[in-house]
């Protein structure tokens, strides 16, 4: 199967088009599953312009557009060193988002980036990659496990006042 996947690194001009993105595409995964009042707390928290443009800015911090057959089906951000959220160790590299439209979703595009941010952690020299995913989004840690990854720790990861479980997943490189 051939695919027209192409990564664009976002800037600083395109910070209202991640902000709406980054939205959209976080309600669509997780709005089911938390309050109204909760997800709007959320989004506004972590989906600020300002939030969002110092997260551009930050050298130790990539966001990439995923674009597939022209238009843009999603994206991803990779942190290295003091950016990472918790492990902030200098042999790993932290996969903090990948979100991808639902209508784009099944396509492998996911397997893709994947393969993508193992190269860039290949690129940047370090020994492993991790993430953080929510206890009961089943298909995503099934999706992790099949790529790799395998649990080593959770963390609270708080949606307005809710404070959810994340598994920690880990990827030996």
């Amino acid at each position: 199967m051939e695919y027209n996947i192409k990564f664009s690194l976002v800037n600083q001009h395109q910070v209202h088009q991640l902000q709406k993105l980054s939205k959209e595409t976080f309600t669509e995964a997780f709005a089911k599953d938390n309050t109204l009042e909760n997800l709007n707390d959320y989004l506004t928290a972590a989906f600020s312009a300002a939030s969002l443009m110092a997260q551009i800015n930050n050298p130790n911090s990539e966001l990439y557009f995923i674009e597939y057959d022209g238009e843009i089906a999603g994206y991803f951000k990779i942190n290295i060193d003091e950016s990472q959220t918790e492990i902030k160790g200098v042999d790993g590299l932290e996969l903090e988002r990948i979100y991808i439209y639902q209508k784009h979703q099944s396509k492998g595009l996911g397997g893709i980036v994947l393969n993508e941010v193992k190269i860039r952690a290949i690129q940047k020299d370090k020994k492993y990659i991790w993430l953080g995913v929510w206890e009961h989004n089943i298909k995503a840690i099934k999706f992790y496990q099949k790529q790799g990854f395998e649990k080593f720790d959770e963390h609270v990861y708080p949606i307005g006042d809710d404070p959810q479980t994340d598994w920690m997943m880990k990827f030996i490189i």
